[in-house]
């Protein structure tokens, strides 16, 4: 699933995970989710707002993580919360899907501009 961080000018406040990814990948009314930020694993507690209407987790581990990464992205960018077990995710910065091209072949090129 898609998701995006929440930002107040380059301050992270969150993950905005919406209430439609929320009913899809997270079983109902539980309490954390496990997530896998690279090397690290922390568990996220999803405050009862996050299951009326928030949608939303506020962590400051995670917060601080999500900064770190945006530096160069800049502000409120997209995230793959990837399924990893039963309310367990990895989370990766989102790929924009491309168009495939065929691969690069350095001698081909020397080819066609002689």
């Amino acid at each position: 699933m898609v998701v995006e961080s929440q930002c107040k000018g380059r301050k992270v406040t969150g993950l905005r995970v919406g209430v439609q990814n929320a009913r899809q990948f997270i079983q109902e009314r539980t309490a954390y989710i496990e997530l896998r930020l690279g090397h690290l694993q922390i568990l996220c507690p999803l405050a009862p707002d996050f299951w009326q209407g928030d949608g939303e987790i506020h962590d400051p581990r995670l917060c601080a993580w999500l900064e770190a990464k945006q530096v160069t992205a800049g502000p409120a960018m997209p995230w793959a919360m990837i399924p990893d077990g039963t309310n367990s995710f990895r989370l990766e910065p989102a790929v924009a899907k491309s168009v495939k091209s065929a691969p690069h072949n350095p001698h081909r090129m020397r080819t066609q501009a002689a």
